[in-house]
């Protein structure tokens, strides 16, 4: 397929940005929402994206994007919804934070909170938290990926099954419409499932781009997440289900 200038465009920005919105797609190109309907479908058809509620995302298979481009993927979302889940979560603590440069932007939040105890499989986690002298930080062991400072494996999650702790902050590659979360590797659902267990609060912190994406491996659902932390309000459908399953749903649009 030969792109127009302006697909082109959308294109980079889908795989940037990790989705694009219809509504503001049209605004940006000062087009019809139309027009940008059968651009993405036209995109869709030549495998280039995959179209998700209100819009599309860059087309997955089951390989998560590069550990860069998420970090830099909705930074001020990223830190809207960080710095509203640290709000909710009282000095003299202890919590897990797993992977995720969601749950990253969570610690940089908790620089200034004390005597709170973190729980981390997440190297970039607990570098960031070494610059909170209230913060003991517990580090699991098991194997380093170094594409993202990750722990992960049957060690990893034995080490999280020793612990007992006040909250749960965990991260998702994708939110399915149904309420599921998911992931990429299966090696990271299973700690993500034993962090869960051991956590008597669970909050779950994710931007809007994760909403609709594809990913193969189910982490849980909604139902199991006491609070959501995310910067848009969710489709209604499923905001009746969160209802449903009395999971709070706190919306934390960035400031700027």
């Amino acid at each position: 397929m030969a792109l127009s200038i302006r697909q082109g465009e959308i294109l980079e920005l889908a795989r940037t940005e990790g989705r694009v919105l219809v509504e503001d797609l049209a605004l940006r190109f000062e087009v019809t929402l139309q027009t940008i309907r059968r651009d993405l479908g036209e995109m869709a058809e030549a495998g280039l994206l995959d179209r998700v509620h209100g819009g599309a995302v860059p087309r997955a298979g089951t390989v998560n994007l590069g550990y860069e481009a998420r970090r830099r993927m909705n930074a001020e979302a990223k830190a809207a919804i960080a710095a509203a889940c640290a709000a909710d979560i009282p000095d003299n603590c202890s919590l897990i934070l797993n992977l995720g440069t969601t749950t990253e932007a969570v610690a940089q939040a908790l620089i200034h909170h004390s005597n709170i105890t973190v729980v981390t499989n997440n190297m970039n986690v607990a570098n960031i938290l070494l610059a909170n002298p209230g913060c003991e930080i517990m580090v699991a062991g098991g194997a380093l990926r170094r594409s993202d400072g990750g722990l992960v494996g049957e060690l990893t999650t034995q080490f999280f099954e020793q612990f007992k702790v006040d909250y749960a902050v965990i991260g998702t590659s994708a939110l399915d419409l149904d309420g599921d979360l998911l992931d990429f590797d299966l090696a990271e659902v299973r700690v993500s499932r034993a962090i869960l267990r051991q956590a008597r609060k669970s909050f779950l912190v994710t931007d809007h781009s994760k909403l609709g994406r594809p990913a193969p491996a189910r982490i849980a659902s909604l139902s199991e997440i006491d609070t959501v932390f995310t910067d848009r309000p969710l489709p209604r459908e499923l905001t009746s289900l969160c209802a449903e399953w009395k999971t709070d749903l706190k919306i934390c649009p960035p400031t700027s």
